[in-house]
């Protein structure tokens, strides 16, 4: 009798085995990034035009420094990367220690965020493959997990190549430059290689098919629901983030529970309760990993994984890839399936109410509730299944029915959306039998416009959604997709665009939104002008003849006067054009005056340059003292001009300057330059009234990682968070985002908004006081409690 370790021992040498091959096959691989680093870096130390030079400079003294410790560095990795097999095939280890409690140096956090970065971007294009290898050393190990030393993990060859170029010198802004180069090419050959290890341990017998029930991991709540056995899901099935060791201790509205993973959650006024990224533990998991975004983005490609897989053991057991048209079930439906799909039924039709008593039916329609459509479109998934042949089409329409009975289930979304959600079911089924996408990619057209719509209606509740232009807009774009039911995917990713154009401008069209979005534009623009205006007021004046004291003042003070006026009064306006000359005759008036004739021309002009440039600066609110001040240096610099015996600013050079100053708007780019600084008293002088209905985020929240400025920047319009402000938890939509990008917009249930800059949006991100409402988009959460329930009654996948 074969006993439980010798049977196991021939597992153990053939994962070994795996691990060499992909070893071995990799090695060639880290020797291809030289060369694409060098190109790389060579290409952006030759510049090209608008690119910073301080840019070009990093490029150029990395392109050195790398030119001279390529070698070295591609010997460190090859040498670790041995090292690491070594580990990977040597006694199995305790596991990752890396959530053990203690202070992490700076240099460290800054260093995991970049093997993040890589990390992920290597799983994004090798998640499929990198899966199946995932559970089939699973399976051959009889483990739960790889340790975290495997290297296999994309992360264990990220780490060795940022560790080496640490080594040799090289900084974390050189790593900058060439990232998606790297991420690229190395994206594309581990790819290769998890694909060779798999086709390896398919010919050695290294489990060909997948096992589903080892990727299900079920929870308290989702068992609970599992053996009730209902088919109904009566409100948001909870998510579960991965273990994170917490620097804090709750406190005040935050609250914890452990439930085998510690949940945590936000309470507060009206019943507010984000699903997510609570502040407990936020700071520390967005300053040590990727941002929430790529976390649920990761967690939504497992989802559809264990549905592709389920779909592939339907294939499996039943049927072959022939007889459906592909290797993962997708192809044209069956002929009765399809016949049945074509014929045209009005499931959604106004439910006609009855005399109480004569039973008679009485002149007015109800609208059909979300009870009764779940009801139709239950019984019509019935014929469906009827009517299929293969076990993969049983399969798919059970799932997207499931699905859409998730969707009609969640109460967040107010009822009537939630109807003319379910009449996409059908359109849907027809997609996912037709499509394979549909359930192998998270960025299919037909999710994400369900998702974006899913988003923007959570925040509402009945009443303010009925006849508004969301739920109109939502309606015309079933009734599209509806009329249009054979184009497939194209109708799908026509009216997904047409939506986000819908939000771009519909979520500021009127009232305090509206001039709250008009408001900020201009601070942005004001801000641009500001940053231009200065760099070309120093090149203009690079070989002029001037005191610094003026400089200083022209650069910071003069250069925010001319972007002021030529936002509120445009840059052709009387007054924008009369604080140019300004500029002008003063740069004429402090430069040396060797003449009687234009000293006393000086005198003469002395009092109007002044009032100008006081007028000039009262537009920023500048308090008298400090104008008085600058006037002071000003003053002084003119008496200085009168006694000097250098060589004065002659007529060509003085012309030049006019000319320069009169067209300084055509030398503003659209390119953004630094922060736009947010100043509550400069929002009330260019609106002219006092904003009482804009707040502006100017504080508070913690210094960004650069993980979280991207999640920043990544947020979608129409999306729901909590802000808390003021120990106050309030609502808020994300309704406008500048054209630079650099300010953002939300609003709130009483028409109050709020503005902040991107770097401050981080902060806040960062310090868990802006959480989302939802941070799992509405199809991956409506697939994921359709698994659950399969998973809890598999014989209703094909009944």
């Amino acid at each position: 009798m074969v006993t439980s370790s010798q049977q196991l021992a021939p597992d153990r040498r053939l994962s070994q085995q795996a691990r060499e091959w992909f070893a071995k096959t990799m090695e060639p691989a880290i020797a291809a990034l030289v060369p694409v680093i060098r190109h790389r870096l060579a290409s952006l130390a030759q510049g090209s035009s608008g690119t910073p030079l301080a840019d070009v400079q990093l490029a150029m003294d990395a392109a050195a420094l790398f030119g001279k410790q390529y070698r070295r560095w591609a010997e460190g990795v090859f040498k670790a990367w041995r090292a690491a097999l070594q580990g990977s095939t040597g006694p199995a280890t305790s596991g990752d220690h890396s959530g053990a409690l203690g202070l992490l140096d700076h240099e460290v956090v800054e260093q995991e965020i970049l093997v993040s970065r890589l990390s992920l971007a290597i799983q994004d294009r090798a998640h499929w493959e990198l899966n199946d290898l995932r559970l089939r050393i699973q399976r051959l190990e009889s483990s739960r997990e790889l340790s975290s030393g495997d290297i296999f993990r994309p992360e264990v060859m990220a780490r060795l190549l940022l560790q080496s170029w640490a080594d040799q010198g090289m900084t974390r802004q050189m790593w900058a430059l060439v990232h998606d180069s790297v991420h690229a090419e190395l994206s594309d050959r581990m790819t290769k290689a998890y694909h060779g290890v798999n086709e390896l341990l398919i010919r050695e017998g290294g489990t060909a098919q997948i096992d589903l029930k080892s990727m299900v991991r079920r929870t308290e709540s989702a068992g609970g629901a599992a053996g009730s056995g209902s088919p109904s899901v009566r409100g948001p099935v909870e998510r579960r983030e991965p273990d994170r060791p917490s620097t804090r201790s709750a406190q005040g509205p935050l609250s914890t529970r452990v439930a085998g993973d510690t949940m945590l959650s936000h309470s507060g006024p009206g019943g507010i309760s984000p699903s997510g990224y609570a502040r407990e533990g936020q700071e520390t998991r967005s300053m040590t990993s990727s941002t929430p975004l790529a976390r649920a983005r990761q967690r939504a490609w497992d989802v559809l994984g264990q549905v592709r897989r389920l779909l592939g053991e339907r294939l499996n057991e039943g049927e072959s890839p022939e007889s459906s048209g592909t290797s993962d079930g997708a192809g044209p439906p069956s002929p009765p399936l399809a016949r049945a799909l074509l014929e045209r039924r009005d499931l959604f039709a106004p439910t006609e109410l009855m005399r109480p008593g004569d039973g008679t039916v009485a002149t007015s329609v109800m609208p059909v509730s979300v009870e009764v459509a779940a009801q139709r479109l239950r019984a019509r998934t019935v014929e469906l299944k009827a009517k299929a042949e293969k076990s993969s089409e049983k399969a798919t329409i059970e799932i997207v029915a499931l699905m859409f009975q998730a969707i009609l289930a969640e109460e967040r979304i107010p009822a009537t959306v939630r109807v003319w959600f379910a009449r996409l079911q059908i359109p849907v089924l027809r997609l996912a039998l037709a499509e394979r996408d549909f359930f192998a990619s998270v960025e299919h057209p037909a999710r994400q416009l369900i998702d974006r719509m899913g988003a923007c209606a959570l925040g509402f509740d009945v009443g303010n959604i009925a006849g508004s232009q969301l739920e109109r807009e939502i309606k015309r774009i079933v009734q599209v997709i509806e009329q249009y039911p054979e184009t497939g995917r194209r109708v799908y990713q026509l009216v997904f665009e047409e939506f986000k154009k819908f939000l771009g401008r519909s979520l500021t069209r009127s009232g305090s939104a509206l001039q709250a979005a008009t408001l900020a534009q201009q601070v942005e623009q004001k801000d641009a002008l500001s940053i231009q205006y200065t760099i070309e007021l120093r090149k203009m004046l690079s070989s002029v003849p001037v005191r610094e004291e003026v400089r200083e003042f022209l650069f910071r003070i003069w250069a925010e006067v001319l972007a002021m006026a030529a936002v509120r009064q445009g840059p052709q306006h009387e007054q924008t054009q009369r604080y140019k000359q300004a500029a002008a005759d003063l740069l004429w008036s402090v430069s040396a005056k060797a003449s009687r004739g234009e000293r006393s021309r000086v005198v003469q002009q002395l009092p109007t340059l002044l009032q100008n440039l006081r007028e000039g600066m009262s537009t920023l609110a500048m308090p008298a003292p400090l104008q008085d001040g600058h006037i002071k240096v000003i003053n002084d610099a003119v008496m200085q001009a009168f006694v000097s015996r250098t060589e004065g600013m002659s007529p060509d050079m003085l012309n030049e300057l006019v000319r320069g100053l009169a067209g300084l708007e055509g030398v503003v780019t659209n390119d953004a330059e630094g922060d736009v600084m947010l100043d509550p008293g400069v929002i009330e002088l260019m609106s002219g009234v006092d904003a009482a209905m804009l707040e502006v985020i100017a504080t508070g929240g913690t210094n960004p990682s650069r993980s979280v400025l991207s999640w920043a920047e990544e947020l979608d319009l129409g999306a729901w968070f909590v802000l808390e402000r003021e120990a106050a938890m309030i609502q808020v939509q994300y309704v406008w985002r500048s054209q630079r990008g650099q300010l953002h917009l939300f609003t709130s249930g009483n028409g109050k908004s709020y503005l902040v800059q991107t770097r401050r949006l981080a902060s806040y991100l960062q310090a868990g006081l802006l959480v989302p409402v939802e941070d799992e988009a509405l199809t991956v959460r409506a697939t994921r409690v359709a698994l659950a329930q399969l998973d809890a009654e598999p014989k209703r996948l094909l009944e």
